[in-house]
């Protein structure tokens, strides 16, 4: 299970999008989106997940977030993918419970093959600062999408929009940290009765 790096760029019309990452790495984190709230929550995957993430975006904020937010989730999903490879030796399942103050959230992860995505959050306000909280299932979304997962988000209690959301991306960090890490009676063996995923 070495050398899980990879790097995309994805290019369109809307957006440009630079995703690298190590699933291996040290929690290091490197970000310029245009965009302070999502990177305070890409922080968190990179710093709960233990993993070294770089992502870089120029996308069309004057109209608005939602093309940028959402690629970023798409190349991440495809860097994941990448890095993973085979998915031979890993655990394949995570998840997490992960509390701040009121707030609490619960977030489960299979490395299926399928993607799918159950996202519920009942958000107490419509915004953190100027960022509007509907886009982080855009994000959630594209990156299940592409790196064929199988993620169920919820926020179980919360009064405060900035931490449900935290919570969530702690979460989802640790989740991934515990579904890619090694599983010693796995070694060398695809965790799936199919034999592939």
């Amino acid at each position: 299970m070495s050398g899980r790096t990879a790097e995309i760029s994805r290019d369109t019309l809307e957006t440009q999008i630079s995703v690298s990452v190590n699933l291996d790495g040290s929690g290091k984190a490197e970000f310029d989106t245009g965009l302070p709230f999502l990177e305070h929550m890409l922080d968190q995957i990179a710093r709960h997940g233990m993993m070294d993430l770089v992502v870089k975006a120029n996308g069309d904020l004057h109209i608005d977030a939602h093309h940028t937010v959402e690629d970023i989730g798409i190349t991440l999903g495809q860097a994941f993918a990448k890095a993973v490879g085979d998915k031979k030796g890993i655990q394949r399942y995570g998840h997490a419970y992960v509390p701040l103050d009121e707030a609490l959230s619960r977030v489960v992860i299979d490395f299926s093959g399928r993607p799918g995505l159950e996202f519920h959050i009942p958000f107490t306000r419509a915004t953190v600062g100027n960022f509007d909280v509907d886009l982080f299932c855009e994000f959630f979304q594209g990156f299940v999408n592409h790196a064929l997962v199988t993620l169920h988000i919820d926020n179980l209690r919360g009064e405060n929009s900035h931490h449900q959301i935290e919570t969530v991306f702690k979460a989802f960090g640790r989740a991934l940290r515990m579904a890619l890490a090694a599983d010693p009676a796995m070694a060398g063996v695809t965790p799936s009765t199919k034999g592939v995923l």
